[in-house]
């Protein structure tokens, strides 16, 4: 079993940074997708950013609103993957869930959310 525990999120004004980092614990492969979504009250949970490895690269992914904002990374030896939000927006606003997941093994893992606020 798979635990995903979130953290680094708060109150931020308009045009300020975060960083949220996700440790897993339990087995996580390289193989395995990280990512992370977001979703705002009255919206769908929706991806912001994944990032693939094959154990020698990564391969990221960005929802087109926060291309050149934001930053997605992953340490597979502490099995965390973090974001890197810059230049944040009161529509960046939302709940943030880790998200973990391997099509090949047909597993599909959630973190508890960590809330960010954009407010000034």
């Amino acid at each position: 079993q798979v635990q995903l525990v979130e953290s680094g999120g708060g109150l931020v004004q308009p045009g300020g940074s975060l960083r949220l980092s996700c440790a897993a614990s339990g087995t996580i492969f390289n193989f395995y997708t990280m990512g992370w979504y977001r979703q705002a009250p009255g919206n769908e949970r929706e991806l912001v950013a994944s990032i693939a490895s094959n154990g020698n690269s990564n391969y990221a992914n960005y929802a087109d609103s926060v291309k050149g904002r934001f930053t997605i990374a992953r340490d597979n030896a502490k099995n965390t993957v973090y974001l890197q939000m810059n230049s944040l927006k009161p529509e960046d606003a939302a709940v943030y869930y880790c998200n973990v997941r391997s099509t090949l093994l047909g597993t599909n893992y959630w973190g508890q959310g960590t809330q960010v606020t954009v407010s000034s």
